[in-house]
């Protein structure tokens, strides 16, 4: 019994001249939480289409499962959130995700029986309101997104593939979706997701890949990436007002060699010989008021911006997903 739920091998996808994705090769073992990350057009969405076999690769091989990626019965026991959600507008929302679950075997008594129980789960049923009776057109975007993501794992998949599943949700429905995921890892699934929201990687993942134009930068557990990419790093944050006082500090190269500016919150990575209680004390004397001056890892933000940067990928390209 293989210990891998996905493994790749050296796949490449073109498009005419274009390269969408180039000899990507990736491990990701059982139960884990994955991410896959990139910036808009890295090639993430190319990826996922070709893990499922909706798309072929024109080089390397994929494995889910332990079998093929092109035989339909490992198919069969995958959940598959696209990026572009697709429902049927005009449909009871009940009769959508039956539909979808019977497409995966599950009868129809069983469907329901667990449809209910997700969309309490959801609250998409409650004591006063059924949202299943209403036409997928009559709910909001973030409850549409929820009945699709319903639909991915009615039939109980061993491997949940999400592409883009935070984008466009509000904090409550992310959080519901982040409880989610947690779960399914607690009970022994494996779930791979693609972002470009570095901070629900940071939160969620076991292991994370960068892509950047189409090709991997980076591979390997959250820990082992933030502790490799170590160094002099600073967080910073300052009471209200006092951003404008450390501007002149934090522009000081010869100290500074990088910065982060959230407004009041400072991620800094410090030159290789900076001294962080030297810097610590030109900011008290520039009159900033510190609520925090913490040692720490760089974030999987800063990581991700140094990696992509490198490449020349603009956050927020179009293009090949």
């Amino acid at each position: 019994m293989t210990e891998t739920a996905l493994d790749i091998r050296g796949i490449t996808k073109r498009y005419g001249d274009f390269t969408a994705v180039r000899s990507l090769s990736l491990a990701v073992p059982k139960g884990a939480v994955y991410g896959l990350l990139g910036p808009n057009g890295a090639g993430k969405t190319t990826s996922i289409r070709m893990i499922l076999n909706i798309i072929a690769p024109d080089e390397g091989t994929i494995t889910l499962l332990g079998l093929p990626n092109t035989d339909q019965s490992v198919l069969d026991r995958i959940g598959y959130l696209p990026e572009e959600r697709g429902l049927y507008k005009k449909m009871q929302v009940r009769r959508v995700l039956r539909f979808l679950a019977q497409l995966k075997g599950l009868g129809a008594k069983e469907a329901d029986r667990r449809i209910d129980e997700w969309m309490e789960r959801f609250s998409l049923k409650t004591a006063d309101k059924d949202w299943g009776l209403a036409k997928i057109d009559e709910l909001s975007r973030g409850m549409q997104q929820k009945v699709q993501f319903i639909g991915t794992l009615l039939h109980d998949p061993e491997l949940v593939i999400l592409d883009e599943p935070f984008s466009g949700l509000d904090p409550i429905n992310a959080q519901a979706l982040k409880d989610t995921v947690v779960d399914l890892k607690k009970r022994g699934k494996t779930v791979i997701f693609s972002t470009h929201l570095m901070d629900n990687a940071e939160r969620l993942c076991d292991s994370v890949c960068i892509i950047a134009r189409g090709e991997k930068v980076l591979d390997g557990t959250v820990a082992g990436v933030k502790q490799e990419h170590g160094g002099n790093n600073v967080a910073l944050a300052l009471a209200e007002g006092g951003a404008d006082l450390v501007h002149r500090v934090l522009s000081d190269h010869k100290m500074v060699e990088r910065v982060d500016d959230s407004n009041r919150f400072f991620e800094i990575s410090l030159q290789k010989d900076a001294d962080p209680q030297a810097l610590l004390r030109r900011l008290i004397e520039a009159g900033a008021k510190v609520q925090r001056f913490e040692l720490v890892q760089p974030s999987l933000h800063q990581i991700f911006l140094e990696k992509v940067g490198a490449t020349g990928v603009e956050v927020g390209m179009s293009g090949h997903g």
